[in-house]
């Protein structure tokens, strides 16, 4: 049987594009978002968890950069089912060889397209369009007292946003900056 999936690397250790293959005629398409025996070289082992779906409503909002501590470090899977978002993930492993290096990709309804996130990376987004719909798939349970995050704009990261930011909760707009005495995780 053929794999519903193409995984491609990227500049992040361990962190994986998964380009969805979907079956279609006049009438549709299906497609698979997730599954464990295809995708098992990604969450080696791990069982997804948790399963949220979320939907901003204006172009232009940033949501992130989260992550959580151990012992709630998290992997997940990220697809955008309606509208596109520029989807970021963070290298926050202290020991990993590309510490603080961020990789982008834009995610969308019309591109099929998932982005792995392994354990150990902070993860945030910008929403190119209205009313974008996201599902995450999570290889752990959401802790608050174990979560943390980085500045969206912060200058040591140095992230390119396509657009410019109109909209940043409280919380995300009140982490701390890398300079401010981040060690990672």
């Amino acid at each position: 049987m053929n794999s519903r999936f193409l995984c491609r690397n990227t500049g992040i250790s361990g962190a994986a594009i998964v380009d969805r293959r979907p079956i279609g005629d006049e009438r549709g398409y299906l497609e698979r978002l997730f599954c464990a025996q295809d995708l098992q070289i990604l969450t080696q082992g791990k069982e997804i968890v948790q399963i949220n779906h979320s939907y901003t409503r204006h172009r232009g909002t940033v949501r992130g950069l989260h992550y959580q501590y151990a012992p709630f470090l998290e992997a997940k899977f990220v697809s955008c089912i309606y509208g596109e978002v520029y989807d970021i993930a963070v290298d926050v492993r202290a020991d990993s060889p590309t510490f603080l290096q961020w990789h982008a990709e834009r995610l969308s309804s019309d591109n099929h397209r998932t982005f792995f996130i392994p354990e150990g990376c902070a993860h945030g987004f910008q929403t190119l369009t209205g009313d974008c719909q996201l599902i995450y798939m999570h290889t752990a349970y959401y802790s608050p007292d174990f979560e943390g995050g980085l500045h969206p704009q912060d200058p040591v990261l140095a992230i390119p946003w396509p657009l410019p930011l109109t909209d940043i909760s409280v919380r995300d707009a009140s982490h701390p900056f890398i300079e401010d005495g981040f060690k990672g995780l």
